[in-house]
């Protein structure tokens, strides 16, 4: 089958796009015809080497698919051929990835597409979701009532974000840059503030006087002297990006507020944490709550230039969606 692949880790370039062996799927796998995969930073952390894991040679890259089922094993409960499925987990811990023409994805780390949902809409945003959802709830404990304080609430996991905090019942601030603010008020934003206001603390400070309960910053910025300042009694911190950033931790004011500091990748998550966040990522999808802002499908062979511009910061929080076949799966789903 044909495949983006590489056979040592390192550069974009390194990515080639050709022929690899057909997968095997095991007793409790899934074999999955793949329809649309989404390339997401992560899988740059993995395919450089930022990110160590497990890696089998020659390696297919890519986290995220949509697709349709062609087999499964005796041990596969609950899917037959022909479903629709999807997947956010697959290019590490040993595993192959998405970027093919097929996949095998382990049973519990599979689920259904709700009817009606678009294959390449849907798969721009099963990673970002899935982080905002770990973000929230697994590591923020986000409960009804409370305030989120989300930065970079424009991009791709912000938005993501917005939506599920808005949905569990929180008040949300953002900070995003001026040009984004209504976005960010339709998805749920009750305040947005402009990033680049030099007052942005004491606006923040002004619309949560009772502080914020958990802060999420997408920009991997984690100024944590200033955020500590804003946070509630027992607010928490929930890092999820910045892997470079090496912030002044207050400690003082850490400990006397009862707060709490927390970070985590998704790639450490559990199957059964990742399957609960599934469960809320399918039914904001079937609402049609969760959509990408903005895709562009190319196919499986520009994976190469794909990643060089997402490093390069050429997206700015435009999604690019892989496809096997060309021409486009749906030109409807192009950019727009």
């Amino acid at each position: 089958m044909r495949a983006a692949f590489i056979e040592q880790l390192g550069p974009p370039q390194n990515i080639h796009y050709g022929e690899v062996p057909a997968p095997v799927a095991g007793p409790t796998d899934v074999l999955v015809d793949v329809l649309a995969v989404s390339v997401n930073p992560v899988d740059t952390f993995v395919r450089s080497g930022v990110f160590r894991t497990p890696v089998p040679f020659p390696f297919v890259i890519g986290r995220d698919l949509v697709g349709r089922v062609a087999s499964a094993g005796p041990g596969a409960t609950g899917f037959a051929e022909g479903d629709l499925v999807w997947c956010n987990s697959l290019g590490h811990g040993g595993r192959q990835g998405a970027a093919a023409e097929q996949a095998v994805v382990p049973a519990d780390r599979l689920y259904h597409l709700p009817p009606g949902v678009d294959p390449v809409r849907a798969v721009a945003v099963v990673h970002p979701a899935g982080t905002a959802h770990l973000g929230l709830f697994t590591h923020g404990q986000l409960r009804a009532g409370e305030t989120v304080l989300v930065g970079g609430a424009a991009g791709n996991v912000g938005s993501a974000l917005l939506v599920l905090a808005a949905e569990a019942g929180a008040r949300v601030v953002a900070t995003a840059a001026a040009r984004d603010a209504e976005y960010c008020r339709s998805l749920g934003a009750a305040e947005v503030f402009d990033y680049r206001d030099p007052d942005l603390t004491g606006l923040v400070r002004a619309a949560c006087p009772r502080g914020v309960d958990v802060h999420l910053d997408t920009s991997g910025a984690n100024e944590l002297a200033g955020t500590v300042e804003l946070l509630a009694p027992r607010g928490r911190v929930v890092l999820l990006a910045g892997a470079a950033s090496r912030p002044e931790l207050p400690v003082g004011p850490l400990y006397m507020k009862d707060c709490s500091i927390r970070g985590f990748v998704i790639s450490h998550a559990s199957t059964a944490e990742l399957a609960e966040a599934a469960v809320t990522i399918n039914r904001l999808l079937a609402a049609g709550r969760l959509s990408p802002r903005s895709v562009r499908q190319l196919p499986l062979s520009a994976a190469a230039e794909v990643h060089h511009r997402l490093e390069q910061g050429e997206l700015n929080g435009r999604r690019v969606v892989l496809v096997p076949e060309t021409p486009p799966l749906n030109p409807s789903t192009t950019e727009r």
